[in-house]
């Protein structure tokens, strides 16, 4: 194998908010998937090789996703703040991606940030609707946190893995009561 050939290998995983697909390149994890049920793996998956152009691996083994399983597994026993992960950004690019790399450095574990003061911090104060959509499109949900952005008059906006996973995340850092049931 020639050493600039695209690798992509995954792995679908357990977690506290239910089976969560990861793949992972030689520059890091490129994408997290929610709720990684055979259909949405699947479609994930076609949607990884038409975007990367390159065929995902499965490999439960990987050399490339030990430690991103590992951070989470922690991550969601309570016991990790703050992920050191390497990522790789392809999935991203221009205004998404700088929000989601703005969101990755400046809100940590236990804090919100509206979808406007988002905005604000990449230097596009009237742009809060344009941070929903960088939100909405984050191939890396938990890792680079949408879950910590919310509405200005405190409502808990819009979360791709649904309202209920977005309620559980912030649960886990202390942000809202654990669910009841």
């Amino acid at each position: 194998m020639e050493s600039d050939e695209r690798v992509v290998e995954w792995s679908v995983v357990p977690s506290g908010i239910g089976p969560l697909l990861l793949a992972a390149t030689r520059q890091g994890l490129v994408t997290v998937v929610l709720h990684a049920r055979p259909a949405i793996r699947d479609r994930a998956l076609g949607q990884l090789r038409k975007r990367l152009g390159a065929e995902p691996v499965e490999a439960p083994d990987s050399a490339l996703l030990a430690e991103p399983v590992r951070q989470l597994a922690v991550y969601f026993a309570g016991g990790l703040r703050e992920f050191s992960l390497a990522l790789d950004w392809s999935l991203s690019s221009g205004f998404h991606r700088e929000v989601l790399r703005e969101l990755a450095s400046g809100v940590p574990y236990g804090t919100v940030v509206g979808y406007g003061d988002l905005a604000a911090r990449v230097g596009r104060p009237q742009a809060a609707q344009a941070v929903g959509a960088a939100m909405g499109s984050n191939p890396l949900p938990v890792v680079v946190p949408c879950h910590r952005v919310v509405e200005s008059d405190g409502g808990l906006g819009g979360f791709g893995g649904g309202l209920e996973t977005k309620r559980r995340l912030l649960a886990l850092e202390g942000m809202l009561p654990q669910p009841l049931f």
